[in-house]
């Protein structure tokens, strides 16, 4: 019999594994770089589907996959639209104060897509997803989530990453950094409005999460204090990070937010946010921090990931991967999701994935025999 990984998930989030740790590689940009230049998977891997591939290796998932269960929609005044011309996609929102349009465009080299023109350039456009906003509600799809659970959670615990935060917002969804940053020096008052209005809907998307089966719960936001510096972030995010946790975790829910790229202009914030832990933090030779600068920063937070991407890489040996890996447990066990900080690359090399399963399985056996 297999290992029971959604019980595991939720007892090592809320404290109750005796100590144990959970592994919980992602992989998609791997699967999707390989399908794309390949059209398959290499060797064992080929025609497995995505959760199978965690299967074959041996470990566990981070379930996002219920992340199509949490719903938006409009009242009867706000409409969607979409259309196809020569492989660009135009996503219209139509209001009564006027229509807001993004166009995605494709890239030659993966299935990745990044908008052209965002739904927001102007001051007029933010009164229109300001009204958008205003009139959004949110359910959660509980027939979906019976569905989903069925398929996929003997691989973990069900987990949603919810709507970004204000300022994340505006920069990864409608408006791109550079007009962001702009609209608040330019229209701050507008922009004030917009962020009261985004708080209403997420409140009632709060509401719906609450009522939810779900219990660990992802702030999607991949903070980058390379535009967030300080300022933004205590002025904007701290205080609807404070807010969504106090919510939460009167739900009894386990909360943590996705920060990556460049960490340490916010470190000094971690613990204020009120989070359980904190997702994705790439320590260095990869990204800006240490690995004993953020167990100083997160004190008694959880850690999800941790590993650098690179280090699946044969540009390092397996010796500095299982080093790190070491180092890591040593230091953030038993309050670890250990991850890789990101994703593993398409140039990575999948059978690691194994590697740092082994010895994630001998710390849990160590545990589980001094429990005895």
């Amino acid at each position: 019999m297999g290992k029971d990984y959604y019980k595991l998930h939720e007892d090592v989030c809320f404290k109750r594994a005796g100590g144990k740790i959970i592994w919980q590689p992602r992989i998609i940009c791997w699967i999707n770089d390989k399908m794309f230049d390949y059209g398959k998977l290499p060797g064992k891997y080929e025609g497995l589907g995505y959760h199978d591939i965690f299967r074959e290796l041996g470990c566990s998932a981070r379930l996002y996959d219920f992340d199509s269960c949490l719903e938006s929609y409009y009242d009867d005044t706000v409409k969607k639209r979409f259309e196809v011309k020569d492989n660009v996609e135009y996503y219209y929102i139509d209001t009564p104060l006027g229509t807001v349009w993004q166009e995605i465009m494709l890239t030659p080299t993966s299935w990745a897509r990044y908008p052209s023109k965002w739904y927001v350039t102007n001051e007029e456009e933010l009164k229109i997803f300001t009204y958008i906003e205003e009139h959004t509600f949110w359910r959660y799809n509980y027939e979906r989530h019976n569905e989903i659970k069925n398929l996929v959670c003997d691989l973990g615990a069900p987990t949603i990453s919810i709507q970004r935060v204000n300022m994340q917002r505006l920069y990864i969804d409608i408006m791109g950094v550079e007009e962001a940053i702009y609209a608040l020096a330019d229209y701050p008052e507008l922009v004030e409005d917009y962020f009261r209005a985004l708080h209403e809907s997420q409140e009632r998307m709060l509401k719906a999460v609450i009522e939810s089966p779900i219990n660990i719960i992802n702030f999607g936001d991949n903070v980058h204090s390379g535009t967030l510096p300080p300022y933004l972030f205590e002025k904007y995010v701290l205080p609807e990070y404070k807010w969504r946790n106090e919510l939460l975790h009167a739900a009894g829910k386990f909360t943590h937010a996705h920060f990556d790229g460049d960490n340490k202009g916010l470190l000094e914030y971690y613990k204020e946010t009120g989070l359980d832990g904190i997702e994705a933090i790439t320590p260095v030779p990869q990204g800006d921090v240490t690995l004993e600068e953020v167990k100083e920063a997160l004190g008694d937070m959880f850690l999800i990931d941790g590993i650098p991407a690179v280090y699946f890489d044969e540009t390092f040996s397996e010796q500095t991967l299982i080093d790190c890996v070491n180092k890591i447990i040593d230091l953030f066990a038993p309050n670890l999701i250990l991850g890789i900080s990101d994703e593993i690359s398409s140039t990575g090399d999948i059978e690691r994935i194994r590697l740092v399963g082994k010895i994630v399985d001998e710390y849990n056996a160590k545990i589980e025999a001094q429990n005895k």
